[in-house]
């Protein structure tokens, strides 16, 4: 055994055995960089997945369970407005927000785990809560009974109190998830490129002491390795970097853009059923209009300073996003002049004329409100749309890369084999 180790050793320490040394090294380090070039493009591409097809969709379905409750909420209190005379689009709206919200909320608890599921449970068991207390403040309302108010005050308690959080909580949970995967996408493959890196030194060098040996420029065989594991490289390298620049512009001007927009929405949504409870109340409904102020001052800031609108607008990505942003603004200054017109009424004792201006007509604070509500969705779309191009982008820069990574890789280390075992074979 000790013999049969001396003459390994002397036959490494001589210029054949240098040789097939380097060609085993060469060899693994090709067949290394492959594999690991394979298995970084793969869960690249298995990322992006996540990102389109699981975490960009829960995130948004969150946000959607999140407004439609919002909505409803808000709808519920200007239908109640109506003295008994309830609208029949209003109606039709509130149950459209419970009904896509459900909708959300069965597709939800298929993937939800952790902070998710603990939210989705909630959801289930209040909504219907929520509902019933809802349709009794409404057959109250219907027959002229005072006590119909309270039940909505009430219904409305646990919406703020217990079921917008839980879907705030949904909400964060799922935009987390989708920023994680995310930064996973953009994380850079170091594993992958330092055995690139080593195995593009390992064939210069090579190289290097074969012209030293043999007093030979070119080895063909080397030549051709060098440019395969340069073409791999230099593939694998743009693919990474493609789909992280892809999926950072889908962060940034997309998730990042629609997430701002819908909780300025949101917000938007919860003064609204604020004004709405304020005029119910009857002269008894300060803390919903001092909580109005609060949601207004949140969503448009103070003195035209600071707010969700003005943060969206200062990081819009294009011309088309700062102008949606900027239609919300105007559309929320709208609403503020007409709140103010209405709270001036009914603190003057002309309780129907404030809630006429409140619900009716297009100079209504309803119809500001709406407004405002159609120019942040549209906004949100946006963000949408170029979330999805972004994603779609990325999964463009990894087609193929794990494919071609692999045979490249492959080549590049039979064609050093080839070259090396020429130079071999002179010595037999």
């Amino acid at each position: 055994m000790a013999i049969a180790w001396r003459r390994l050793i002397r036959r490494a320490a001589t210029s054949p055995g240098r040789l097939t040394t380097l060609t085993a090294v060469v060899v693994v380090l090709g067949l290394a960089f492959g594999l690991a070039g394979v298995l970084a493009m793969r869960a690249s591409v298995g990322l992006v997945s996540d990102v389109t097809d699981r975490s960009g969709p829960l995130s948004l379905q969150a946000q959607d369970i999140y407004r439609s409750l919002s909505d409803a909420d808000a709808t519920a209190a200007t239908a109640f407005l109506g003295n008994g005379v309830e609208p029949a689009e209003l109606r039709k709206r509130y149950l459209d927000d419970i009904a896509r919200a459900s909708s959300a909320l069965t597709v939800a608890l298929h993937s939800a785990e952790g902070r998710s599921a603990t939210a989705l449970g909630v959801l289930v068991r209040q909504i219907p809560v929520y509902t019933g207390l809802v349709e009794s403040a409404r057959t109250y309302n219907r027959q002229g009974i005072p006590l119909g108010g309270a039940y909505l005050r009430e219904a409305s308690a646990l919406m703020r109190q217990t079921i917008l959080p839980a879907a705030q909580e949904l909400f964060r949970a799922e935009a987390t998830r989708l920023s994680d995967a995310q930064r996973a996408v953009a994380r850079w493959p170091w594993t992958v490129t330092l055995l690139g890196l080593a195995l593009l030194g390992v064939l210069v060098l090579t190289q290097r002491y074969l012209i030293r040996l043999t007093n030979r420029r070119l080895n063909r065989g080397m030549v051709l390795a060098t440019v395969a594991a340069l073409v791999a490289f230099g593939w694998l390298a743009i693919a990474a970097s493609g789909a992280a620049g892809h999926i950072s512009d889908g962060r940034d001007g997309g998730s990042e853009q629609v997430g701002l927009l819908a909780e300025a929405r949101i917000t938007a949504l919860q003064a609204r059923a604020d004004e709405g409870l304020t005029l119910i109340a009857r002269g008894d409904g300060k803390a919903f209009e001092d909580d109005f102020k609060v949601m207004m001052e949140q969503l448009a800031g103070k003195d035209g300073k600071g707010g969700l609108l003005q943060r969206a607008h200062q990081e819009a990505p294009d011309d088309a996003a700062r102008a949606a942003v900027q239609q919300a603004q105007q559309h929320a200054a709208e609403w503020l002049t007409v709140h103010q017109k209405v709270r001036e009424l009914d603190d003057g004792s002309q309780h129907a004329e404030a809630v006429k201006l409140a619900t009716d007509g297009d100079a209504s604070a309803a119809s500001a409100a709406g407004r405002l509500d159609a120019a942040l969705a549209e906004g949100i779309a946006g963000g949408g749309r170029r979330f999805d191009r972004a994603a779609a982008g990325a999964g463009d820069a990894l087609g193929g890369a794990d494919i071609a990574v692999a045979l490249l890789a492959v080549a590049a280390a039979a064609a050093a084999a080839f070259g090396l075992n020429q130079r071999i074979a002179e010595y037999r």
